[in-house]
Formats: structure tokens, sequence, C-alpha cells
């Protein structure tokens, strides 16, 4: 599955792609054995985050290929966005997922992206030096977690979520991450996608002000 315009590229190939700026970003995240309510299980704390046009994406950015790996430059995007010691925490190959171009305008890019899981104590660290970052308040208005469950007016949590704007990509990089990762089942995946394009009308005439 890919967004319009996009079209799945491997690694290898993307580097090869003549005129083409590259851009990577990441998603991290950990375990999270909370209860939202005390009852429902939030399962996992991924992170993404709002960036200054309004959209929501993953953290990164673009990155010059030339000045080294693609990995390299997103660690230093991601520094400078989120504020974290790169010796604590660095980006991998290994940790590569997927690859997209995409020639609309205004400029060609290739879109790579990146999953790691972490503890939930080093997602808490993250999201407390992000408020230091270079880059906060500017190009990051804030990291946001997104809600891996769906409330009993099968809108709340990730349907609403993701009827959100989203930069480039960023969303179906995020279904594609709660699909090969099985953090969410296919069932609970394709309901939520489901009720996020059925919109909130739909859904909440039927269940009131939509409590859990």
């Amino acid at each position: 599955m890919s967004e319009p315009g996009y079209r799945a590229v491997s690694r290898r190939e993307s580097r090869s792609l003549a005129g083409y700026k590259h851009a990577c970003h990441a998603m991290l995240y950990a375990a999270e054995p909370g209860k939202l309510f005390g009852k429902i299980p939030l399962r996992h704390a991924l992170l993404m985050q709002m960036r200054f046009d309004g959209k929501i994406g993953f953290p990164g950015g673009f990155v010059d290929t030339r000045d080294g790996s693609l990995e390299e430059g997103l660690n230093r995007e991601l520094s400078e966005e989120l504020g974290c010691d790169p010796k604590w925490l660095r980006i991998a190959e290994a940790d590569y997922a997927s690859s997209h171009a995409t020639e609309a305008l205004p400029q060609k890019v290739v879109a790579h992206f990146y999953t790691k899981r972490i503890s939930l104590d080093e997602l808490r660290k993250v999201e407390m030096s992000a408020v230091h970052a270079k880059d906060h308040g500017r190009e990051v208005m804030g990291t946001i977690r997104v809600p891996l469950y769906t409330l009993r007016d099968g809108f709340g949590g990730l349907p609403a979520f993701l009827t959100n704007t989203f930069i480039g990509n960023a969303k179906d990089q995020l279904i594609y991450a709660l699909r090969t990762l099985n953090l969410l089942s296919e069932g609970e995946l394709q309901a939520a996608v489901g009720a996020s394009r059925d919109g909130y009308e739909s859904t909440t005439s039927r269940s009131g002000k939509g409590c859990p």
C-alpha cells in the first residue's frame, strides 16, 4: 500500500535515482503496559510530531547523501529535532523499513522510513529531551503519542487520529508499521482505517459523546 504519487523502491535502487532529494524519518516505539481509564490497553507508546506547517509526521528530515550514509544524516536530524544524545539513541541500517519515491511537485523525493523499538523509559526520555531540542517551537511544535485503540463509539482513538493531515506519506508509513510490526491485529487496523474514512458524524451520531 502506498499513497497516491508514491511508488515503492528498494534501498539500493533509491541511491541510483538521479535528481531526487532524500528524506529519512524514524518511528520510535515502546511497549506500554498501562491502561487508559484503567481498562483500555495502551499496548505501545508510538511517537510522531506536530510540524511547523500543522501537519503530522515522524521525526527526521532531508539528508545529503554526499556527506555520509542515510543513517548518519537521519541521526543528525533526530539530534536537532528531539535533542537526544546520539550516544544512546542511534538509528542503524538494521532499523530500515522501506523507501518510497515521488515525482510530485515541487521536487522529486525519496522517503526512507525506519522503525526502532526502545524501552518505555527511553521513550519518555526522548519526550522530555524534545522540549529542549534545537528545533522545538520552530520546525517542530512537539511530540505526540499515537492512540493505538478504538473507543466504544467506533471512532475515538486511532480512527480519529487518522483523520489528521499528515505530511507526505507519513500516514501510509504509520499504517505500514502497525501492520508489519504486528502492533495491531489486521482486523483492528482495517476497522480503524475504515472508521476514519467514514468520518466523525456517522459514528458519533450513534453513540452520543463517545465516552469510553
